[in-house]
């Protein structure tokens, strides 16, 4: 392991101005399954395994009877984060944190609601959201592009999916914000204003789902009140955390994708005048967006029996952490892939994960990235950054917290 010793992936402030793909670069050449000892930085006190490789990511990812969501070993804590959450908060109850069958019962209740057939519905009704919103950013010139452009949608679709009064969206991103944030703390540590916000929000989705409850609509909140697994309704508490991630999930990556994604363009304008010329290429421009940005960084799996993974054995109970954002910049499946090519075929990138766990709302992101650029390569003739990037401090979401910028009309 010599000349590794040095990498800590637990120190935040290694990502705080983006993912730091030279990292994994090494790690993926030199140790593909590593040995992440623990450090001064690592919540528990132990260390855990990290794949960097493409091959491996899939092969874990596909193995859920070896690789749990939830825990393994005589663990008594898991879920998906590198510190161990408690079993009675999260495990077995946040969707993102349960094995099947749980998992597969509660997939099958929400996926009619964000099938690809059931999202083209609402594609005219988002591209006009779209076009509103870059009019207004357009109309002020200098704004937050993070802020006032790619966020936006997003939240709004969510809103609009789950039931939420649209006016309520911007409380709820806040919420959202500070909980998934690390700006003031450190991993496995929670602050005053982080455990407020996880409150409120709570808070508000039980009262949220109170009401659907007795007056159902035509929205998930709705389906979740009153849907049945076995005949069983869900519990409050996977309810509750059901509400919470669908808020994050629902707004969280794909703002940043098409954050990252107008950064990407913005740095390299002759890709953005190559797409202006040739709409067609917008297919496989959202791929390489979603592959480039890589927003959401890595899971955690636990280890429920001995096992062997690229000549390492592994352990029952042992963290296995997967970087996604390192398999898409594989060099054996991405030519060249550090760089930005919206022409990049095939494009097999792991930006929704891979196996059980594939996003559930994958294709209402994909849509979401593709009407938001639509609706720019339409309006806007140029984007320049008028202050850097500000970055979100974690590790667990390469996000953005503002990119200031100035608009011009096409």
């Amino acid at each position: 392991m010599s000349g590794v010793e040095e990498i800590d992936l637990t120190d935040l402030n290694r990502f705080a101005h983006g993912f730091p793909h030279d990292v994994f670069d090494r790690l993926r050449s030199e140790h593909p399954v590593w040995w992440h000892p623990p450090t001064a930085n690592t919540p528990d006190g132990e260390g855990f395994w990290v794949l960097s490789r493409y091959a491996d990511i899939v092969a874990a990812a596909g193995d859920s009877a070896t690789y749990s969501s939830e825990t393994g070993g005589d663990r008594s804590g898991g879920g998906t984060l590198i510190e161990d959450l408690p079993a009675e908060w999260a495990i077995g109850k946040l969707l993102n944190m349960m094995d099947d069958p749980r998992h597969a019962g509660v997939r099958r209740l929400l996926s009619p609601s964000v099938a690809p057939r059931t999202i083209q519905l609402i594609e005219d009704d988002l591209r006009q959201r779209a076009a509103t919103i870059v009019d207004t950013a357009l109309a002020e010139g200098d704004c937050d592009f993070l802020l006032d452009l790619a966020a936006e949608l997003p939240l709004q679709a969510v809103a609009q999916l789950l039931g939420v009064p649209q006016e309520d969206r911007h409380q709820l991103f806040a919420w959202a914000n500070v909980a998934l944030d690390y700006d003031d703390r450190e991993l496995g540590e929670a602050t005053a204003r982080t455990q407020r916000a996880v409150a409120e929000t709570r808070a508000y989705g039980t009262q949220l789902l109170a009401a659907k409850t007795r007056e159902p609509g035509d929205d998930l909140l709705s389906l979740a009140a009153h849907a049945t697994i076995d005949g069983q309704p869900l519990t409050d508490m996977e309810k509750a955390m059901l509400f919470s991630l669908l808020i994050a999930a629902g707004s969280e990556t794909t703002r940043n994708s098409i954050a990252v994604g107008m950064l990407a363009f913005i740095e390299r304008p002759e890709s953005w005048q190559r797409l202006r010329e040739d709409r067609g290429e917008l297919g496989s421009a959202v791929e390489e967006i979603l592959r480039f940005a890589s927003t959401t960084t890595y899971n955690r799996r636990t280890a429920t029996r001995d096992t062997v993974l690229g000549e390492q054995r592994i352990r029952a109970g042992d963290k296995v952490t997967l970087w996604w954002s390192a398999a898409n910049r594989d060099p054996e499946v991405f030519p060249d892939p550090h760089r930005f090519d919206i022409t990049r075929r095939p494009n097999q990138h792991l930006a929704f994960g891979r196996g059980g766990h594939f996003c559930l709302g994958s294709a209402l992101a994909r849509m979401e990235i593709r009407v938001v650029f639509d609706a720019l390569l339409d309006r806007v003739g140029t984007v320049e950054l008028t202050a850097p990037v500000e970055y979100t401090r974690s590790n667990k979401h390469t996000g953005i917290r503002h990119m200031p910028v100035r608009l011009a009309a096409r």
